[in-house]
Parts: C-alpha cells; sequence; structure tokens
C-alpha cells in the first residue's frame, strides 16, 4: 500500500468510474427487445410492492426507485412493469466482473453495477484515455449493455462526470479542470448529499458547488461539524481515497468444533441454522452483500470436505439458510459423525438499496436488521429461530 501511495503522489491519478446504465432495465430489454424506449418499470406487482429500478421514459413522468408501484403507475399509466429477473443481474454483474478484471491491474466493485478502476501508470504504456473508451466498447460489445463512464484524478470526480455523461456516453475531465467541472453544477449533484442537506445548503443562500467552495469552512464546519468540512473539500474536487481492490476471495465465516462428534441430522440441522444466522447478521453488520458459500464438513476421522457454490447476490437469512442446508444435503455422508460444521460466504460486494426491493425482500430486509438491532442491543444469542430453541441430540 505505501509503494502505491508513493506512485500516485509523484504522478498524476487516472481514475474511471463505470456505470451500466439503468442496470435492471438494460437486462430486461436485453432479454425482451420490444421493451426498448417504452416506459418500464422493474418492481413488485403486489399492492405493496415498490419500484426497484425504471427506465428513463419512466423517470420523464417523475417515477423514482423505491417509490410505490401504485404511485408510479398514476404518474406513468402506461408504463409497463415487470417482476425482474434476479438471477440475471447477478449473471451479468459477474459478467462485466470479469471482463474488466481481465482488462485493468487495479478495479473496485462498489455495487452490482459500478465500477472504479485506477489506471496511474497506463499512460507510460497507452493512451489512457483511448484505453477507457476501448474498455467501454468491450463490454458494450460482449454484454450488449448500454454503460457509462467519467475519467479524472479522483474517485469524487469520476462519478460525477460518470452522472453527467449518463445515460451511455463518457466525460473525460483532464487534470487541473475539475473545479471548471464541477463549479456550474448543484449541490444535490454531489454524492451523499441528501435532501435535508440540500435544503440546509439553500437556507444559507448555497444553491451551486462553486458557491458552496467560496463558503469559509468554518461557517460549513458550524452547520454541518466534520460533514461541512467533507463538503468544501469535495466543492473544490479534493477526494485521494483510493480504489480498493476487488478481491472475490475475501469472505465472512463462522464455524464450530463440538465438544463430541455427532451424526444426529437434527442437531447438525439445527448447527447449520446458527451457523448461517450469525454469518448473515455479520454481512449485514458490514454492509455487503455475498455471491457465494461455502460449507465446510470435518468428521471424525478428522477429513475435511468443502463444498461452494455460486448464488444470486443476497444478504436475506432464509435465501442463505437453503442454499446451505442443499449444499450440506450434497455434501454430508449420511450416518458418519461430524466433529466441524463451517459457513463462509465470499464475492462479496457493497450492499445497495435496488437489490432487495423486489416482492417481499425489502419486507425481510427490515425484519432481519430489527433482528440484527436486538443482537446489538442484548447479544448475538438474545434472539435466534424456533428450532434453535430446542437442540435435539446433544452432540
Amino acid at each position: 500500500m505505501s509503494n502505491y501511495i508513493w506512485q500516485v503522489q509523484l504522478s498524476t491519478r487516472h481514475i474511471a468510474h463505470f456505470d451500466l446504465d439503468a442496470f435492471f432495465v438494460s437486462v430486461e430489454c436485453l432479454q425482451n427487445p420490444l421493451l426498448k424506449g417504452k416506459p418500464l418499470i422493474v418492481g413488485g406487482h403486489s399492492v405493496r410492492g415498490v419500484v426497484s429500478a425504471c427506465s428513463y421514459e419512466a423517470r420523464k413522468f417523475g417515477v423514482q426507485s423505491a417509490m410505490p408501484v401504485m404511485q408510479a403507475l398514476k404518474l406513468c399509466p402506461q408504463a409497463t412493469v415487470i417482476k425482474g429477473s434476479y438471477h440475471l443481474y447477478s449473471y451479468y454483474s459477474r459478467l462485466v466482473t470479469t471482463i474488466i478484471a481481465g482488462k485493468v491491474p487495479l478495479f473496485e466493485k462498489a455495487s452490482i453495477d459500478e465500477f472504479y478502476i485506477d489506471l496511474t501508470g497506463m499512460e507510460k504504456f497507452f493512451g489512457v484515455q483511448q484505453y477507457t473508451r476501448e474498455l467501454r466498447a468491450t463490454i458494450i460489445k460482449e454484454t450488449g449493455l448500454p454503460i457509462s463512464y467519467g475519467l479524472a484524478t479522483s474517485k469524487l470526480v469520476s462519478k460525477m462526470a460518470t452522472n453527467e455523461a449518463k445515460p451511455n456516453g463518457y466525460l473525460e475531465i483532464p487534470a487541473g479542470k475539475e473545479t471548471a467541472f464541477l463549479w456550474p453544477l448543484t449541490v444535490d449533484k454531489i454524492p451523499m448529499v441528501g435532501k435535508q442537506t440540500e435544503h440546509q445548503l439553500k437556507s444559507l443562500g448555497i444553491y451551486t458547488i462553486e458557491q458552496l467552495a467560496a463558503t469559509p469552512v468554518a461557517i460549513l464546519e458550524g452547520h454541518f461539524g466534520s460533514w461541512g468540512i467533507s463538503l468544501s473539500n469535495k466543492a473544490n474536487g479534493i477526494d485521494e481515497s483510493l480504489v480498493e481492490q476487488h478481491n472475490e476471495q475475501k469472505s465472512i465465516s463462522h464455524e464450530n468444533t463440538f465438544h463430541e462428534d455427532s451424526d444426529n441430522i437434527i442437531f447438525l440441522q439445527n448447527e447449520l441454522v446458527r451457523l448461517t444466522e450469525k454469518t448473515a447478521f455479520d454481512l449485514r453488520d458490514e454492509k455487503k452483500l455475498t455471491g457465494c458459500i461455502t460449507v465446510k464438513i470435518k468428521y471424525a476421522n478428522f477429513e475435511r470436505v468443502t463444498r461452494q457454490e455460486v448464488i444470486d447476490y443476497t444478504a436475506l437469512d432464509d435465501v442463505l439458510l437453503t442454499k446451505v442446508k442443499d449444499i450440506f444435503g450434497k455434501l454430508y455422508r449420511k450416518g458418519e459423525k461430524v466433529r466441524l460444521l463451517g459457513v463462509r460466504f465470499s464475492q462479496l460486494i457493497p450492499f445497495t438499496m435496488q437489490m432487495n426491493l423486489f416482492d417481499n425482500a425489502e419486507e425481510k430486509l427490515q425484519l432481519y436488521k430489527t433482528v440484527d438491532k436486538i443482537k446489538n442491543d442484548f447479544g448475538k444469542d438474545a434472539i435466534t429461530k424456533a428450532t434453535n430453541v430446542k437442540k435435539s441430540g446433544k452432540a
């Protein structure tokens, strides 16, 4: 890491931000080209369903993500509502990840459809601008999906450039031109500036990023605390955050060695539930989704066997537990005594709201978060599934 920082200090950074345009919608249009160019809503069909994603054509009518579908249809009655293909979204996300991984030395997967790429130093061997354009063209050719990018000297400016380049375009901000690009924009264009912060800034007479940059830091700090200092830095295009290396092997896991070896299937199933819940708790605590599950078994003779399977990205207990039990069923040799069980989640990506807006998935997530809060307040053993309350067949 120190060598990398030293290199960055000596040369201008080149950071690209790639974002798949209206990702869920684009995947649906890829499957059914007749949907292209039409107002389209991906979301739940139930009365309580919410919008997970929507096309640019629907956005023109005021439709937004997380909006109740019934409200969205009042704004845009002609919109087509589809349930969504969760499996396909995970598939295409992995496909784009594979393409990027094979083309660049360092990248960060910021979400299911968003990537930061550090091309610093590559200007010695390639034209960075040309290389980035060619990478975008490769992704479009090999996936059929539209994708936009911004290229600048920092993650902040490149992301904001991407937002201005959408849909299906690109924008390159040369070193030294950061404020020329940023200052004409309104303050709501700054990442992490929500409606409340925007309202507070406007109450201070600050509407543009240029006005924000001209406001003394002491004033901003007085109104917003440390966030005010961060706002001032953002307004001046200052962002030294590094692109964090994407590593699909990073994982969260838990395992347990029993006091006595056991072949009691009820006990083993209960232990799987406990381990899965514990690992899922940590997964949500780190605000991650997992795309791969591994189950480990160590038998009484110390033989260790593992099996892993790729899944659609999720953080939901019931989905994870169903797959854990399925893997265990394929792996376990019936009748043999077990001394250790383990559950591991890998291929981790940052949690995003849109990934959990399908049918009742949002309600499930809120339920699990409520349970998580109880565990945080009273301990991880404060609440558990009924199947674990009374464990049969002591190990």
